[in-house]
């Protein structure tokens, strides 16, 4: 059987020697160890990453949280009539401590007379102040850099820029307006607008427990007599005496 022509290479050239790879080629033979000892010397960058965080959440996160407000979410706590230290509260049923620094401060004095009453609220005195030692005044870089460095806030804000920012950042839970009350995102405890949220096959079991209900009033619907009578081996009384927690 004869042997099979192989087709011919287009446009193929003969690899040139340069003499870039020659010398190459001489300090490789005359230095053999030079690659192992430039391999030493190049040191890793690992960032940091706190042994806390469980995936984007943080469970070392817990009451009494500090929450890190942001200038605009003063503003729009005025516009929907909201007091900051009783909203956090009814949002997380815990104990909150509104945290401000140097930055945000000098936001609000500097917007003026428009906007003095979010600044007398700034100056309450159970929040808490934070120093500022970077240059410059531009509160969300300095949110951010906080933030980055200590994750033990919870940013509070209505900026879109500044949440995409630190949505980044893994570990830190933002506080929102929506439907005039505060809500959050990303806390493992979370509460949307100060109901307590669960997701998918234990909604329907929540919703027997009066789990997700305002408190001492469990879901009509579930605590009806008829449900009841569809199981007799449970007593009423002593069922939603046991659920208004």
């Amino acid at each position: 059987m004869g042997k099979a022509k192989k087709a011919q290479k287009f446009a193929v050239m003969k690899k040139m020697v340069t003499s870039k790879a020659l010398k190459r080629h001489k300090e490789e033979v005359s230095n053999p160890n030079k690659k192992v000892e430039n391999k030493e010397k190049t040191s890793r960058n690992v960032p940091y990453v706190p042994s806390a965080l469980f995936f984007k959440y943080n469970t070392a996160l817990g009451p009494p949280y500090r929450v890190l407000v942001d200038t605009n979410f003063i503003n729009f706590s005025i516009q929907n009539k909201l007091d900051l230290q009783k909203g956090m509260m009814d949002c997380l049923y815990a104990k909150c401590t509104p945290c401000i620094t140097d930055c945000v401060m000098a936001e609000l004095e500097k917007l003026g007379q428009k906007y003095r009453v979010a600044l007398r609220i700034a100056k309450d005195p159970r929040f808490e102040r934070l120093l500022c030692t970077h240059k410059g005044t531009y509160a969300d870089d300095c949110i951010v850099d906080r933030v980055t460095q200590h994750k033990c806030y919870i940013v509070a804000t209505c900026d879109r820029d500044l949440k995409r920012r630190i949505r980044k950042i893994p570990g830190v839970p933002i506080m929102y307006i929506t439907k005039h009350q505060y809500s959050i995102e990303r806390l493992p405890e979370a509460t949307i607008g100060g109901e307590f949220k669960l997701t998918g096959s234990l909604q329907g079991i929540g919703r027997q427990f009066g789990i997700g209900c305002p408190v001492g009033q469990p879901n009509k619907a579930y605590m009806s007599t008829s449900y009841f009578q569809r199981k007799p081996w449970l007593d009423r009384g002593n069922y939603l005496a046991g659920t208004s927690f």
